[in-house]
C-alpha cells in the first residue's frame, strides 16, 4: 500500500494537491492511503519549509507547487 501524505495547513492549494494525488492513485489502480499532515511541527520534520508538499511513503517528492495528476502518476509508478 502506498502512503500519500499531503503536507500543508489545509489551504486551497493543499486541497487541490490532495485531489490530484487521489486521482493519480485511482487511475493507476493503486492500493493507497492519503494522510493530511497539517501540524507545522510535523511538516517541518520532513524538512519542508514551503507548502503544499507531497510525500510518498515518507519521501518528499514535491514542495511548493501543485503537480497535475499525470505528473504525480510518474512519481508513483
Amino acid at each position: 500500500m502506498k502512503k500519500l501524505q499531503i503536507l500543508g495547513p489545509g489551504c486551497p492549494k493543499c486541497k487541490k494537491l490532495a485531489e490530484n494525488a487521489e486521482a493519480a492513485a485511482r487511475e493507476l489502480e493503486l492500493d493507497y492511503e492519503i494522510e493530511k499532515v497539517t501540524d507545522i511541527n510535523d511538516i517541518m520534520k520532513f524538512g519542508v519549509m514551503m507548502t503544499p508538499a507531497l510525500a510518498v511513503d515518507g519521501q518528499v517528492k514535491v514542495v511548493g507547487k501543485v503537480p497535475s495528476p499525470d505528473e504525480i502518476k510518474k512519481m508513483l509508478a
